[in-house]
């Protein structure tokens, strides 16, 4: 899709240049450096969009429960007995202690350590020490119960919250990035589950530098050139499939790349190192694919790879495997990020082990990717010392092309777009 004209030149003291007729687009770097910007962040993007709070999977049964930071908030993510999700404001509301401090598990009630009270899955309260000593009334008032996230709500089994009490729906928030979600869902006969175990690591770098990076198509040849060369040493004497495919404008700044790709896929792209068991395998994959969802669409999940962002902070990544990133700003200069495998709930042990190698091969701590995205970022964070000098990042590739390249950067303008609109109140 083509980018979005606007007859509007930004003033070269705001954050945003775009200049049409001359196909330029650039972003201050003062987006990098500011502190003042990051808290504005904070209160225009991270508490009004909707934000990934985890996948339905995470809780399978009633009682179980995950706590999770989310832009600086801590979350209590509940199944109750009747197997309705919560999300909670993870503090007591007498005094303000932390209700529930452990990471995971199953309960039917949580206790906090403080005063010991006592609250269900949905957040009400159950009981108080000396509960006689309150008035008639004050259990049934509710005051006592948990808060609620003002909105929780999912789709294809990815959940979702918002901070904002007036903000509007799940769906309309998500605009075309539903198809995707609903896309990579399709992946399962019987649905689709987190892995257990998570990454979780700092990067010395601004988060905005990451959302870019991970729908970036232009960086894979040179950046990752070392995992190109590995694929080719790999391929058996077969021609890789060459990089190929086009970035597409979901709305409400989300976007994703959809491209064909070297790469084995577990669910239905056969590499010769996935063996003759792995040829097999794939396709049994795929014939059951086919059967379920037309050969077209079939298709398109096993040879096209997906990189989406889900604006401001998710990503998902439906390459060699599935994966879910968030990262949050810890200062201008450091982010933490957040990172789970996705996987069909009925894939095979030798599918879960080749999916497995695959996610750490590129995306693990150690893989491929990861060290070099790394690098490449906190290289780009140094570079931002030069900020008074050199103080504009260009990021005009592609810019008026009628079908844009899976390599070039109309989805990091979309992203720049929706940014500066939240961050400076534009319309354009």
């Amino acid at each position: 899709m083509q980018d979005t004209p606007t007859t509007i030149r930004t003033p070269v003291n705001t954050l945003l240049r775009r200049d049409d007729a001359n196909g330029i687009f650039q972003v201050s770097r003062r987006a990098f450096v500011d502190h003042a910007l990051m808290e504005r962040e904070y209160e225009a993007v991270f508490d009004t969009c909707w934000l990934y709070l985890g996948h339905e999977s995470e809780l399978p049964k009633p009682g179980d429960f995950v706590t999770r930071t989310v832009a600086r908030r801590n979350i209590l993510f509940t199944r109750d007995a009747q197997g309705k999700l919560h999300a909670l404001f993870n503090t007591c509301p007498h005094r303000g202690a932390t209700v529930c401090r452990e990471a995971k598990g199953n309960s039917k009630v949580f206790q906090c350590f403080y005063h010991g009270w006592v609250f269900g899955c949905d957040g009400k309260i159950k009981g108080q020490p000396g509960e006689e000593r309150y008035a008639e009334g004050h259990k049934r008032s509710g005051v006592g119960n948990m808060t609620p996230v003002p909105h929780f709500a999912s789709h294809a089994g990815f959940c979702f919250i918002n901070f904002d009490p007036a903000a509007g729906s799940l769906s309309d928030y998500l605009a075309g990035a539903k198809d995707i979600l609903e896309l990579i869902a399709a992946h399962s006969e019987s649905g689709m589950t987190i892995v257990d175990g998570a990454q979780q690591y700092a990067i010395r770098a601004n988060w905005k530098l990451l959302a870019e990076n991970s729908v970036d198509g232009y960086h894979a040849v040179t950046t990752h050139a070392s995992y190109l060369d590995y694929l080719k040493n790999m391929a058996g004497g077969l021609v890789p499939v060459p990089l190929s495919g086009h970035s597409y404008d979901l709305g409400n700044g989300h976007a994703v790349l959809e491209y064909k790709a070297p790469w084995g896929r577990p669910i239905a792209q056969w590499v010769p190192m996935f063996g003759e068991q792995g040829k097999h395998e794939m396709e049994q994959i795929y014939a059951r694919l086919a059967a379920r969802l037309g050969d077209d669409k079939a298709k398109r999940i096993a040879t096209h790879n997906r990189n989406m962002i889900i604006f401001p902070n998710l990503v998902i990544n439906d390459i060699m495997a599935i994966t879910i990133r968030t990262f949050y700003p810890v200062t201008p200069g450091e982010m933490m990020v957040n990172g789970w495998a996705l996987a069909p709930r009925e894939e095979s042990e030798w599918a879960r082990k080749y999916r497995l190698f695959n996610f750490l091969e590129f995306l693990g701590p150690g893989g491929f990717a990861t060290p070099d995205d790394v690098e490449a970022l906190q290289s780009c964070q140094m570079g931002f010392a030069n900020a008074g000098s050199a103080g504009w990042s260009d990021i005009s590739k592609g810019m008026g092309q009628a079908e844009p390249s899976y390599d070039d950067e109309l989805q990091m303008r979309l992203f720049w777009t929706r940014w500066n609109q939240l961050i400076t109140g534009s319309a354009g």
